[in-house]
C-alpha cells in the first residue's frame, strides 16, 4: 500500500464530497474563524482562516502527517541519514545555520568572514591598489537565485560604497550589461559553482576573465577573482590562487545552499555580521519546525494547506503575492525551490503518482500584480490558492505608503474570499441595471489564500522567511511521499544541451536528430 492509497488520503478524499460551505459562510456562521485558523510564532502571524478548512479537514491532514511519518523524515534528515537516495546523499542544509556548527562549516564561516572584512575595510584591494566597489556574483541556479533575493530582500542593509550584482543567463546580454557599467581595478568576481564546470557559469567566468585580462593583464586575475567551488585544480587552472576559494558540501543542495559560500555575496552585500543574523533566523525556523506541535507549527500548516489544494481541491497553481518591494524576487526564489524539489511523477519507490504533485508557483509583488493578473485570480473561474505575505513595520519609511500597502493587501484577500453576489451588485447599481453589466460585475469569491504577517525585514527575520519555504517544501514532499531533493530533469536537459552543441558550432555532423531539432538547427545559421 502507498501513502496515496491509505486510509489517511481516503478519508481526505472522502472529505472533498460534498464540498464545503463557501468561505463567506464559513465566516458568517463562525465569529471565531480567525482565532481558531491562525497561529503566531516570534511575532509572526499565519492567517489561515480563509482556506477552504474546517477542524475537520485539520484533522484528517493531521492524521496524513503521521500516516506519512514526517517526525520521521525529519529525524533522518537530521540525523545524517541519505535520504536523497537516488543520490545516495544526505541532506545537510540546516546543518549550515545550526548554532553549534559542524568544525568544516565553522572554518568556511571564518574564511568568509575574514575576506568580507578585508573588503569592507580596504584591505583586499585590486591589482592597481584601488578598493573594491562592485561584486558581481557568477553563478546560476541555486548559486544565483538565493543570493540575488536575499541581497534585494536586504537593500536596506547595504554597506554603502560596495555594489552587489548577479549574473546567471547564458545570453551574453545579462553579463555585457553589466560590465559596460563596471571598471576593471575596482571589481571583484565571485564564480560560484560547486564542480566548476557549470556550462553557463564557466562561460561567463571566461569572459568576464577575458574583459579583465585585456584591461589589467592575466596577474590581475588573483586579485579580482574568487571561487565557491570544491574543484580546487580547476580552480587553480582558472588562475584562482585555491587559497581564494570557498567550499561547500555534496550534502548541500544547489536551491538550499545560500547558507553555505555560496551565500558569500550577501555577506558582501549587507556584511558578515548581518550574514549570521539571517543564519540566525534560519536556525530558529529550524527549532521552532523540529519542536512545534503540527497544529501549532508553521511549515507544517503551510505544507498540509499546499497538499490539500493542490492534490484534494485540484488548484494547478499558487500564488505567491509578497507585498513587499524588496520581496520581489521571492516568488522567482520559490519557483526553483518548489517546483525543482517537488515536481515529481513518480515516489520514493518509483510508483508513478496518481496526481500531480507540485503546483504551477508564480507570482509577483503587490500592488503591481493587482493591475496585471489578480483579475484572472478574481473572475477566471480557475482555482488559484494564494499566499500574501505582508510586513508590519516597512523597511524604508516614506510618509503615507505603507498603510496604503497593506490596506490593499488586506482587501485583497478579503475579495478573494467574499466575492460579490449579484444581488449586491444590483443593490450597488440601482433600479434598472443593465443586466449584462450586472452579471460582469460579479466575483465568485471563495478564493483560498493565507496570510503571512512578519514582523519587519531584517536579515533575521529573511532567514526565518527563506528556511520557513523550505521545510514547507520537505513537508509537502513527505506528504506526496516523494524525493524533495534529487532533478533529474534538470540534468537531462543539461545532457542534449552537451550533444546540440557541437553540431550548432558546426563541428560535428547533425545525425540521429529528430526532423524538428535538426530544422531548427539549421535555421539558426547565419
Amino acid at each position: 500500500m502507498t501513502l496515496h492509497t491509505s486510509p489517511a488520503w481516503r478519508a481526505l478524499v472522502a472529505h472533498t464530497a460534498p464540498p464545503l460551505p463557501h468561505l463567506r459562510e464559513l465566516f458568517a456562521t463562525d465569529a471565531q474563524r480567525f482565532a481558531r485558523f491562525s497561529v503566531g510564532f516570534d511575532g509572526w502571524l499565519l492567517d489561515y482562516s480563509k482556506q477552504r478548512v474546517n477542524s475537520e479537514t485539520m484533522s484528517l491532514l493531521a492524521g496524513l502527517w503521521q500516516a506519512a511519518d514526517v517526525h520521521g523524515w525529519i529525524s533522518r534528515m537530521n540525523n545524517g541519514v541519505a535520504i536523497n537516495h537516488t543520490e545516495g546523499r544526505a541532506v545537510g542544509h540546516t546543518w549550515l545555520r545550526a548554532p553549534l556548527p559542524r568544525p568544516e562549516v565553522s572554518a568556511v564561516l571564518a574564511q568568509m568572514r575574514r575576506f568580507c572584512d578585508a573588503v569592507h575595510k580596504g584591505e583586499w584591494l585590486g591589482a592597481t591598489g584601488e578598493r573594491i566597489t562592485d561584486v558581481v556574483n557568477i553563478g546560476i541556479g541555486g548559486s544565483d537565485l538565493g543570493p540575488r533575493m536575499v541581497t534585494q530582500a536586504l537593500n536596506a542593509h547595504a554597506i554603502p560604497g560596495l555594489a552587489v550584482h548577479h549574473v546567471a543567463n547564458l545570453d551574453a546580454a545579462d553579463l555585457a550589461l553589466r560590465l559596460k557599467r563596471l571598471r576593471p581595478e575596482s571589481t571583484l568576481f565571485i564564480i560560484c559553482s560547486k564542480t566548476f564546470t557549470t556550462q553557463e557559469t564557466m562561460q561567463n567566468a571566461a569572459s568576464a576573465r577575458a574583459w579583465l585580462m585585456a584591461a589589467l593583464g592575466e596577474a590581475a586575475i588573483a586579485r579580482h577573482f574568487v571561487a565557491v567551488s570544491t574543484n580546487l585544480d580547476a580552480v587553480a587552472r582558472f588562475g584562482i590562487d585555491p587559497a581564494n576559494a570557498f567550499a561547500f558540501w555534496d550534502w548541500v543542495g544547489g536551491r538550499y545552499s545560500l547558507w553555505s559560500a555560496v551565500g558569500l555575496s550577501v555577506a558582501l552585500a549587507v556584511g558578515y555580521a548581518n550574514f549570521e543574523k539571517l543564519l540566525a533566523g534560519a536556525a530558529a525556523m529550524d527549532a521552532h519546525f523540529f519542536s512545534a506541535p503540527v497544529g501549532q507549527n508553521l511549515p507544517a500548516l503551510l505544507g498540509l494547506l499546499q497538499v490539500w489544494n493542490t492534490s484534494f481541491l485540484g488548484a494547478p497553481t499558487q500564488a505567491i503575492l509578497p507585498y513587499s518591494q524588496s520581496l520581489e524576487l521571492l516568488p522567482r526564489h520559490l519557483q526553483q525551490l518548489e517546483m525543482e524539489s517537488n515536481g515529481k511523477r513518480v515516489d520514493r519507490d518509483g510508483v508513478e503518482l496518481q496526481a500531480p504533485a507540485c503546483p504551477v508557483i508564480w507570482g509577483e509583488p503587490g500592488t503591481n500584480g493587482q493591475h496585471a493578473f489578480y483579475q484572472l485570480i478574481h473572475q477566471g473561474g480557475r482555482l488559484i490558492p494564494c499566499d500574501f505575505i505582508a510586513v508590519k513595520k516597512p523597511d524604508h519609511a516614506l510618509a503615507g505608503h505603507h498603510a496604503k500597502l497593506l490596506s490593499n493587501c488586506f482587501a485583497q484577500s478579503e475579495a478573494l474570499m467574499r466575492g460579490k453576489t449579484l444581488a449586491e451588485v444590483q443593490a450597488e447599481l440601482g433600479p434598472g441595471a443593465d443586466a449584462v453589466l450586472a452579471a460582469n460585475k460579479v466575483f465568485p469569491g471563495n478564493q483560498p489564500s493565507t496570510t503571512l504577517l512578519m514582523p519587519e525585514i531584517t536579515p533575521y527575520t529573511v532567514g526565518q522567511l527563506v528556511a520557513l519555504y523550505e521545510h514547507k517544501t520537505f513537508v509537502a514532499a513527505c506528504l506526496w511521499d516523494i524525493n524533495a531533493f534529487d532533478q533529474w530533469g534538470v540534468e537531462y536537459g543539461k545532457q542534449l544541451a552537451a550533444r546540440l552543441l557541437p553540431v550548432i558550432e558546426g563541428s560535428a555532423e547533425a545525425a540521429g536528430l529528430d526532423s524538428s531539432t535538426a530544422g531548427l538547427i539549421a535555421a539558426s545559421r547565419v
